[in-house]
């Protein structure tokens, strides 16, 4: 027999009012709700100026090394440019060469045709795989003038160069074409990284740009001060130097005397080097206010290792394209060493470069937007100075 047990209904108490299972669920869902939206901002949630300023700051540096990886790629590809155009010419030539000794070796098998001799297969001479294999196994060299085994001769050895010459004519058409690929990646990564910045700062308000300005400006104000610590410490060490170097000169005659020719060929390095760092800064300091284009070398518009690459060359000394390139073309000298002509490298990845003025400042072209401008090198604080390179 079934038994009979009287219903009671599910859920909890309130201040003494039983709750239906449902209505518990309902509030335990509402107060999940609440608990998720208090751990973390919506999506939808506006970033603060700070973030935007963070996060463009960090688009322009990704852009400016997509940039250097752009400029590689376009020089790696007019290296392999020339190349193939190179072997393609080589080929036509080979090619022509092939097809005149092709004719020749007809013209003797004809020949011997006329004479009652044995006549070699022709057709088959001509689109044998292996014309030496061929030749070696109808003994027909034993048959051939001295005049006709040249041109057998001749014929071996320029169908071989031939084919080898077409293998590295389509080898190289297949990098180049992975090459432009690479290229094109390069170029579509540069857009994007800039249109997201573009992107962020369209959408501020006129008093977040005004917030965003007045960030900039501390930041500015910052790295000048820096700037001036170091040309101050720069000071001292060379008054500090010059102290030292007059005590030299009234000491001993022959430590004077040392001390004078180890200075001179000190000073000669020195006077040959700030004769071409004058050339190069003077270059520099008349692109002023040109436009910050990436891939650009001149003379409109730059990115900015085609600026130092261009500077340099003004003052007769070639440095290469890219900044992963220019940072390995000279001697690396410490920060209270640097002098004006001298490169700066910023970030690990050595994504940008400037060229030292002296005073804790460098002519540069900073980023997409901007224009060549006189700036502290400090413009991110010290801890983005990657390194400082002496390149002649």
């Amino acid at each position: 027999m079934a038994s009979h047990r009287k219903w009671s209904p599910t859920g909890t108490r309130i201040a003494g009012i039983r709750t239906p299972a449902l209505a518990t669920a309902a509030l335990t869902s509402v107060a999940l709700l609440s608990q998720t939206a208090n751990a973390a901002p919506s999506a939808d949630a506006k970033p603060s100026v700070e973030e935007v300023e963070k996060k463009v700051d960090d688009l322009y540096h990704q852009a400016e090394a997509a940039t250097e990886k752009y400029n590689a790629t376009r020089e790696k590809t007019a290296q392999q440019r020339k190349r193939v155009d190179s072997l393609l010419d080589d080929v036509a030539q080979r090619t022509e060469k092939l097809n005149t000794a092709r004719e020749e070796l007809g013209s003797f098998a004809a020949a011997q045709y006329r004479t009652g001799a044995s006549a070699p297969d022709t057709a088959t001479l001509l689109l044998a795989d292996n014309p030496q294999d061929y030749f070696d196994q109808t003994q027909l060299m034993d048959r051939l003038t001295s005049r006709q085994k040249v041109a057998v001769d001749d014929y071996i050895t320029e169908q071989a160069a031939t084919t080898k010459k077409r293998a590295e004519a389509s080898q190289s058409l297949q990098t180049l074409t992975t090459t432009q690929s690479a290229l094109r990646t390069s170029k579509a990564d540069v857009q994007r990284k800039l249109a997201e910045a573009r992107d962020l700062l369209s959408k501020l308000t006129a008093e977040e740009k005004a917030r965003l300005a007045a960030i900039e400006k501390k930041k500015q104000e910052a790295a000048d001060r820096k700037a001036a610590e170091l040309a101050q410490q720069q000071a001292a060490a060379e008054k500090k130097a010059q102290e030292a170097a007059a005590q030299q000169q009234t000491g001993s005659g022959t430590s004077a005397t040392t001390g004078s020719a180890g200075t001179s060929g000190s000073s000669a390095t020195d006077s040959s080097y700030t004769a071409k760092a004058d050339k190069a800064l003077a270059f520099a300091r008349t692109q002023i206010g040109k436009p910050y284009v990436w891939g650009a070398t001149g003379p409109g518009s730059y990115d900015c290792s085609g600026l130092t690459q261009a500077a340099w060359k003004a003052a007769g000394v070639t440095l290469p394209r890219t900044t992963y390139d220019q940072v390995n073309a000279g001697t690396t000298v410490s920060l209270a060493d640097i002098k004006p002509g001298d490169l700066v490298f910023f970030y690990d990845d050595i994504s940008h470069v400037g060229l030292y003025i002296g005073n804790g400042m460098m002519i540069h072209a900073p980023k997409p937007g901007a224009y060549v401008r006189e700036e502290s090198i400090f413009y991110g604080g010290e801890s983005i100075i990657h390194s400082v390179v002496r390149p002649a």
